[in-house]
């Protein structure tokens, strides 16, 4: 449903897009513009032990605009889209209070979604269930995957990309977990909404997109990457570190990649991470498409609404 066809007075401004295309600085800037505050829907954001890898904003940057949800939690912490939708929901009454904008900025679509749409509760998985569907998909493929969720959830299956295998995992998942439906628990947890949202989405020829990708891959590395890496080794089974950056070089450190590999490996996940977030947003098409300097363009779009 896009519910900008109903009229309400409040307003959150999500700014997405790939990693690497320069959401920060726009959040930034439409913020400044309205004079709203920022959430981070960054979800590796969260951790304030890895400011680097996860592009963080920087002190400059929070000092220019108040954000919220930015290093608030530690990597041992355990943390979920349920959990960040009811927080979100807590803080907004206070912000509305100070303007009737809000800028959600992020490139985590599940905790965009969480916020706008709502998500259930959804139990947390069994670990022995989850090493059994994980096992099934390494020995029998993707498409036995799908074979199994079409018959445990046919609703779900119509819609999810069936390309993705963590997408197809989770549904088994919870649907063996719950013995309902994956497609059932997410209409529950669809709840009205006072504000709208107004989803803005940033976009680069891909070629730039891909040289800015790699340019900061190399700037991380100037700027201690490799260390904060290091300091958080210890942790690497933490589910906040099983992200790109970190992985790679837990590798290097290990010896199962030369240095140099590793950063190329960096930039080469982080460009496939940006190209699944672009097939991810072009599936919604409450996303209005905007080069991330087109403030102007921008700024109309969000009083037009």
């Amino acid at each position: 449903m896009n519910q900008l066809s109903e009229k309400k007075s409040q307003f959150v401004i999500v700014v997405s897009g790939p990693t690497g295309v320069g959401k920060t600085n726009t959040a930034i800037q439409i913020a400044r513009h309205f004079q709203a505050e920022i959430i981070s829907a960054d979800s590796r954001q969260f951790f304030k032990e890895i400011p680097i890898g996860t592009a963080a904003p920087t002190q400059e940057e929070l000092q220019a605009v108040p954000h919220h949800f930015v290093g608030n939690l530690s990597i041992t912490d355990y943390y979920n889209a349920y959990m960040f939708q009811k927080e979100v929901l807590e803080i907004l009454p206070s912000l509305f209070k100070k303007n009737k904008y809000v800028v959600l900025c992020g490139g985590s679509g599940m905790y965009i979604d969480a916020v706008c749409n709502g998500i259930d509760d959804i139990p947390d998985i069994d670990p022995e269930l989850r090493t059994s569907v994980i096992t099934q998909y390494k020995n029998e493929g993707l498409e036995s995957l799908r074979n199994t969720l079409k018959k445990l959830d046919p609703d779900y299956y119509a819609e999810v990309d069936l390309k993705n295998p963590a997408r197809l995992m989770r549904a088994i998942e919870v649907c063996i977990q719950t013995g309902k439906p994956f497609s059932s628990i997410r209409k529950q947890a669809y709840a009205p909404r006072d504000f709208s949202c107004i989803h803005i989405a940033l976009s680069l020829p891909r070629e730039e997109l891909y040289t800015r990708i790699n340019a900061r891959v190399e700037n991380m590395m100037e700027q201690g990457l490799e260390e904060e890496a290091r300091s958080v080794f210890p942790y690497k089974e933490h589910t906040a570190l099983k992200t790109v950056g970190y992985k790679e070089l837990f590798a290097y450190f290990n010896k199962e990649y030369s240095k140099d590999f590793a950063i190329e490996k960096i930039k080469q996940h982080s460009r496939h991470y940006a190209k699944r977030q672009i097939s991810w947003l072009k599936r919604n098409n409450e996303y209005t498409w905007f080069h991330p300097e087109d403030y102007t363009e921008i700024f109309n779009h969000i009083k037009e609404q």
